[in-house]
């Protein structure tokens, strides 16, 4: 199992769907509870280890690759299935 890395804004609506569909997923599939998420507030960060690439938020790493970075526009369904990826892809492991 890998860890997530979410960069967020904290008064961001497309955030607030990752948080969201993130806590739903994780009341529909209790293995996903078990995955570590790390939450970096965007607007809070001064350097950071590691080559974190993105201009959206939210944007989702699994390790050191990018699962998911929203696009403008993106509703809640797009998010949510773009969450449940990186969950998988965190699941899978190495």
């Amino acid at each position: 199992m890998k860890k997530l890395t979410l960069f967020y804004l904290e008064h961001c609506p497309y955030c607030r769907n990752a948080r969201l569909a993130l806590e739903e997923l994780r009341e529909e599939r209790p293995a996903y509870r078990d995955i570590p998420v790390d939450w970096i507030e965007e607007s809070k960060v001064t350097d950071l280890e590691g080559d974190y690439n993105y201009y959206y938020v939210p944007t989702i790493y699994c390790g050191d690759r990018k699962i998911y970075e929203a696009s403008p526009g993106d509703d809640y369904p797009v998010i949510r299935k773009h969450v449940r990826a990186a969950l998988d892809a965190a699941l899978a492991g190495p």
